[in-house]
């Protein structure tokens, strides 16, 4: 087994069926003042770069003042719904069951997200998921703008060589960031791209879903 596990959030562990991009919807209208009218694509993004390309579709200047505003207001409203989050998502078939069984096995796991942490902790929290994973050790939207950047400061907290760690995601940019980061990355075709598109990205396994616990922990270890 490898000394880290690192987990993609959205999509790989959760889903919150459309609520996600309503909550964002609040949290950038309580920030600017504007109503959305378009978001910026967020599949394998950043929630700083999400920000910064919606900015643009809206002629709206951009500044690390506004993301951070934003990333308190995106939290806070993770907070207050937290309830409709547990009633609208689910964690995906087999995320429990993975992680506990990793973490009976002295596994360290944390996570690798472009979410602001406290959305983040927010979703892990509602779904049961957080008690497995060391979210001191993990990465968020925060610390970087790209995966390999988001990759990089999580193996920096928690003192691992890359050669020791698995990455588990569900986009292109998470397998791509992976091996820019040089960690064995796994994709799990349970976001909006497909088992053969992440073949072709270049993991190094690719997974249906996360439903076959024995085999997660197969193709992990």
């Amino acid at each position: 087994m490898p000394e880290l596990v690192l987990w993609d959030v959205d999509h790989t562990l959760m889903a919150t069926r459309g609520l996600g991009r309503e909550l964002w919807a609040q949290a950038w209208l309580k920030t600017t003042g504007v109503e959305l009218r378009e978001q910026a694509s967020v599949t394998g993004s950043t929630e700083r770069v999400i920000l910064r390309e919606t900015t643009r579709l809206h002629d709206l200047p951009y500044s690390e003042a506004l993301f951070e505003s934003f990333a308190a207001a995106l939290g806070g409203v993770h907070a207050q719904r937290a309830g409709e989050l547990r009633e609208h998502g689910h964690a995906l078939p087999g995320a429990a069951a993975s992680l506990a069984r990793l973490a009976e096995q002295g596994v360290r796991q944390t996570v690798v997200t472009g979410n602001v942490r406290a959305a983040a902790e927010v979703k892990l929290a509602v779904f049961g998921l957080d008690t497995y994973l060391r979210l001191e050790d993990g990465a968020y939207g925060e610390d970087g703008e790209t995966r390999p950047e988001l990759l990089r400061a999580a193996l920096a907290r928690s003192f691992v060589r890359p050669e020791d760690v698995v990455f588990l995601g569900d986009t292109a940019a998470d397998v791509e960031g992976g091996r820019d980061a040089g960690v064995r990355t796994i994709a799990v075709a349970t976001g909006r791209t497909t088992a053969a598109e992440l073949r072709d990205s270049g993991a190094d396994a690719v997974l249906e879903n996360l439903a076959d616990t024995e085999g997660v922990l197969a193709v992990i270890g």
